[in-house]
């Protein structure tokens, strides 16, 4: 096996880890924004659609670009593991479908059949992230059998949605002045206890659901190196709750810099929680049964593949970035031609 036999794959498989941290963290706060709808007025609803409005359909680009390279990269992998997760998926992308048809249809209807727009919003961005949290939840685990591994996969389908909720009112928080951002800190505050009690509990079993984890973590030296991991977690979500529960936070709300730390502290925890995952992972594509070898495309097909990502990943960085800078600030009526 020569030098690109080796480095391929494992680039391919970077890109394609990297693309969806991104989807994970840029749509994760516009699908916690939508299951935020119900709890406010008419007039926030609007505020809140406005303040994703340009940001939500690119930010699943990256969804297409990780399942893409799953695809073409790794076209074993990608039949296993949408073979064994075929209905979850199914469900997500009717979820997703709903969201955009509701975000569509939302402004142009009739005042009578808003509300009912708003609800098909708030139920797609439910299903999304009820569907991903049991794909990570089975992939995990290897789509191992057994009741056990399918409650594991059922508490992260439930712990997603909390910390997409925590990241949308984070968001909030950012783009919003006035009542609104002070309802954001407060949905931050309730949000935080069920996603910090979901990842302390889904911690705990992850170890214990795939043995494969459980040596990679709980051994020496590898444990003392891995500490920082939880402790730095730990550390962002104790000082996020402190940014919460401030009097003058709670009276006032958080101007200045201090609106880009709660989205920020969110998002650095998905990237620490990224880090371990991929270390625990690694080199496997499919935890115990593929490795990123096993699975990957032959050399010259990768090196063609190559060519086309080297072009349009960075197009989707540059894209993504300039919208980001367009768009900044707090958030303005959302408008259609």
């Amino acid at each position: 096996m020569n030098t690109l036999d080796t480095v391929l794959p494992v680039v391919f498989l970077a890109v394609m880890g990297l693309a969806m941290l991104a989807y994970v963290v840029l749509d994760g706060y516009d699908l916690g924004v939508g299951m935020l709808l119900p709890r406010a007025s008419t007039e926030e609803k609007n505020t809140m659609v406005a303040s994703i409005g340009p940001f939500w359909d690119a930010n699943e680009t990256w969804l297409v670009l990780g399942v893409g390279i799953l695809l073409i990269a790794f076209p074993v992998a990608h039949g296993r593991i949408l073979g064994a997760l075929y209905l979850p998926a199914t469900l997500m992308l009717i979820g997703l479908i709903l969201r955009g048809v509701a975000f569509d249809f939302r402004v142009k209807a009739r005042d009578e059949h808003q509300p009912l727009w708003n609800r098909i919003f708030f139920a797609g961005s439910m299903l999304a992230a009820l569907a991903q949290g049991y794909m990570l939840g089975r992939y995990i685990t290897g789509f191992a059998p057994g009741w056990g591994f399918a409650a594991f996969a059922v508490a992260i389908a439930l712990t997603l949605p909390a910390a997409y909720v925590l990241m949308g009112a984070a968001w909030l928080i950012l783009k919003t002045e006035g009542a609104l951002q002070l309802k954001a800190i407060a949905w931050a505050r309730q949000a935080w206890w069920p996603m910090v009690g979901g990842i302390a509990l889904i911690s705990l079993a992850t170890p214990f659901a795939s043995p494969t984890v459980f040596a990679r973590w709980f051994t020496m030296p590898e444990l003392i190196a891995l500490l920082p991991i939880p402790v730095i977690s730990a550390a962002l979500l104790l000082w996020l709750r402190w940014l919460l529960v401030q009097p003058d936070h709670r009276r006032t709300g958080l101007t200045g810099r201090f609106c880009w730390a709660p989205l920020a502290i969110v998002v650095a925890v998905f990237v620490l929680a990224f880090i371990g995952l991929a270390y625990s992972l690694y080199p496997y594509v499919i935890i115990d049964q593929l490795t990123v070898w096993d699975a990957a495309s032959s050399t010259a097909s990768l090196i063609v593949i190559g060519i086309g990502a080297a072009i349009s990943v960075p197009a989707i960085v540059v894209y993504t970035i300039f919208s980001y800078r367009v768009f900044g600030g707090k958030v303005r009526e959302l408008k259609y031609a």
